[in-house]
């Protein structure tokens, strides 16, 4: 007898049952996609925060600004941690790695 599925109410919930339940290949994609937006975010934000442009930011970790533009980009897939590590340093972060579990569906 095939299981009954309860209804979604949200709009994510919706989404999340069409296109990534029982897929796992989409959702190691979705969590890939989420980490490289949060990295992209953090670094504008942080950017941002210090007053700096991209152009004044590149040029305290040694780079150009097309490299901060490419890092601040959501669909970046190439940050480097030697990358994050000089650009933490020109704005007084430290770079912190967690290993967090990973959340199963049922």
């Amino acid at each position: 007898m095939p299981k009954k599925s309860i209804p979604a109410t949200g709009a994510v919930e919706i989404l999340h049952r069409r296109f990534y339940e029982g897929r796992p290949s989409r959702l190691k994609n979705l969590e890939e996609a989420r980490g490289n937006e949060e990295i992209a975010r953090k670094i504008r934000d942080l950017r941002t925060a210090a007053g700096l442009t991209q152009t004044q930011l590149a040029k305290l970790v040694g780079t150009t600004a097309s490299v901060i533009c490419r890092l601040e980009d959501a669909d970046y897939e190439g940050h480097s941690l030697a990358m994050l590590r000089r650009i933490g340093g020109a704005l007084h972060q430290r770079v912190e790695i967690r290993f967090v579990p990973v959340r199963r569906s049922a």
